[in-house]
């Protein structure tokens, strides 16, 4: 019955996005000017905000019937279209992409969360899920978690598998972190040079238009939380 309640609620509360969006980005890339902005505000609110804002509403009830333990809203998750440009070369004051975070607690600085991103000058579309630059002591507490459990790592894996998920090796250590060399050789090691654990899928553009977007992000949801569920034990101790 729940299930049924939520796919109503996320019928009526995002039915996708529409090409006005990637229009206004367009525009954008090519006036980086506060004027332009100004003068176009209106589409940014009603092509980019505002079913941003519906879709992250509508994935919190579909994760809540889903017991997936996470959740946003419109206020909260969204990013700002501003650039910080206190310390860049680039001084550009616009982002050319909209994106969302969905986390335990609906905050952006929460650890393990759901990311999910649309523009750029290659009009990407993807989410991505886990723990993305963790602080010094987050990373040797999942690596500790890692190395005390390796077959719990391992099952993690393997249902990330059936989900057609595989941890991202960008960025990752050439060698063995300090603190962890008795396990060089083990089929852990490969995961004890991670700096970020994360799973991350590529939709076509043309799913941004349908209120069934939805759908594909609870089922990567769902593919992608036995890492969320690995990294918050080993984080909680």
């Amino acid at each position: 019955m729940a299930k049924a309640a939520t796919q109503t609620v996320t019928a009526a509360s995002f039915t996708g996005f529409t090409p006005r969006l990637f229009a206004f980005f367009d525009g954008l890339a090519e006036n980086q000017d506060r004027d332009w902005f100004q003068a176009n505000r209106d589409a940014y609110e009603k092509d980019v905000r505002e079913p941003l804002g519906a879709l992250v509403e509508a994935l919190a009830f579909a994760f809540a019937a889903h017991d997936i333990p996470l959740t946003g809203d419109a206020k909260r998750s969204l990013f700002r279209i501003h650039r910080d440009i206190r310390f860049s070369k680039d001084k550009r004051p616009y982002k050319t992409n909209a994106s969302a975070v969905l986390s335990r607690d609906g905050t952006k600085p929460a650890k393990g969360v759901l990311y999910f991103h649309i523009g750029g000058p290659q009009r990407d579309v993807f989410m991505a899920m886990g723990f993305y630059g963790p602080e010094p002591a987050e990373l040797a507490a999942i690596r500790r978690a890692i190395a005390a459990r390796p077959d719990r790592w391992a099952a993690m894996q393997a249902a990330l598998g059936e989900a057609s998920l595989s941890l991202d090796g960008h960025g990752a250590l050439s060698r063995i972190p300090k603190g962890f060399e008795a396990h060089a050789g083990e089929p852990i090691a490969d995961a004890l040079k991670l700096r970020n654990f994360l799973v991350s899928r590529h939709l076509e553009t043309e799913r941004l238009y349908e209120g069934s977007l939805v759908d594909d992000i609870v089922a990567f949801a769902q593919g992608g939380l036995p890492l969320l569920t690995f990294g918050w034990g080993a984080l909680a101790g």
